[in-house]
């Protein structure tokens, strides 16, 4: 991926680093996998605001990922890659040998003309969705099912991978792009390959303006807010505000926020701090 720095013509490009677009291949999504949806702008169904810093941005329209990569044993020929307005990476637009087309997350070095499957006999090459039993060691891999079935659902942002590490009995032992280790079943799928877009991390939007464009408004500052609206407000001066909290008054650093005795925790091997959950 290739990032663009532009020249500082305007304040508003002066500091922007924008992304270059080397491997997107064209400007006009498939029209049979687009669908509507509606900006809420932070209301619920009463049409009350429930979530503060939110309201306008550009119309967008979603496009139907296959996450569950369930057309099995058919030879697919990558058509395009394709910038996606509601997720960091990139998509790749499959046509499939008997006509089907659908989108995938595009893994880094995805070509257009490249051919993919999904299935038992697939072989573990790049694009290619599999059960980690017949994985190697080692292997990369995105878009990964927690149930089988069920679609990828770790693993799916921009630059993102999560590496086999090792197969027991009915489990495979994944190490996340959080440094986690967990046991996922050896039956689920997942694709082989690193998440497009790695440098999306490195951007920078060098105005306000352009978070305005996705949605987002301005966010005012706990600590320039009276003690009535938010527990860092109010005092003399320039006060800190004290401990980082949210509005609820809720430790914003350091609190524990898994839920305690969840029923996945004996999938969890060593969580990303070090700290070992499972025997």
């Amino acid at each position: 991926m290739a990032l663009r720095k532009y020249k500082p013509t305007t304040a508003g490009t002066r500091w922007r680093i924008g992304n270059a677009y080397a491997e997107i291949t064209t400007n006009t999504p498939e029209k049979s996998l687009l669908e509507k949806q509606k900006n809420t702008a932070g209301r619920n169904s009463q049409g009350r605001r429930s979530m503060r810093y939110m309201g306008g941005g550009n119309k967008t329209m979603y496009r139907i990922i296959d996450f569950k990569r369930n057309k099995k044993d058919i030879p697919a020929t990558v058509k395009t890659i394709e910038y996606d307005p509601n997720r960091t990476a990139f998509i790749a637009l499959l046509a499939y040998a008997d006509g089907e087309k659908r989108y995938i997350i595009a893994p880094a070095g995805l070509q257009v003309g490249q051919t993919v499957i999904s299935g038992d006999a697939a072989v573990p090459e790049l694009g290619n969705a599999l059960m980690f039993k017949n994985m190697p060691l080692g292997t990369n891999v995105h878009n990964i099912e927690m149930q089988p079935g069920q679609g990828g659902i770790l693993v799916r942002s921009a630059g993102t991978s999560a590496q086999l590490s090792n197969k027991e009995e009915k489990y495979a032992i994944l190490k996340m792009p959080s440094g986690e280790l967990r046991r996922v079943l050896i039956n689920c799928y997942a694709t082989v390959g690193v998440v497009s877009n790695s440098d999306h991390s490195l951007e920078s939007a060098g105005k306000a303006g352009r978070n305005r464009w996705k949605g987002i408004r301005p966010r005012t500052r706990a600590v320039a807010m009276n003690p009535v609206d938010h527990p860092m407000g109010g005092g003399e001066g320039r006060a800190s505000g004290g401990h980082p909290r949210s509005r609820k008054g809720k430790y914003a650093k350091g609190q524990i926020t898994r839920t305690r005795g969840k029923g996945s925790d004996k999938m969890i091997i060593q969580r990303k701090n070090g700290k070992k959950l499972s025997k």
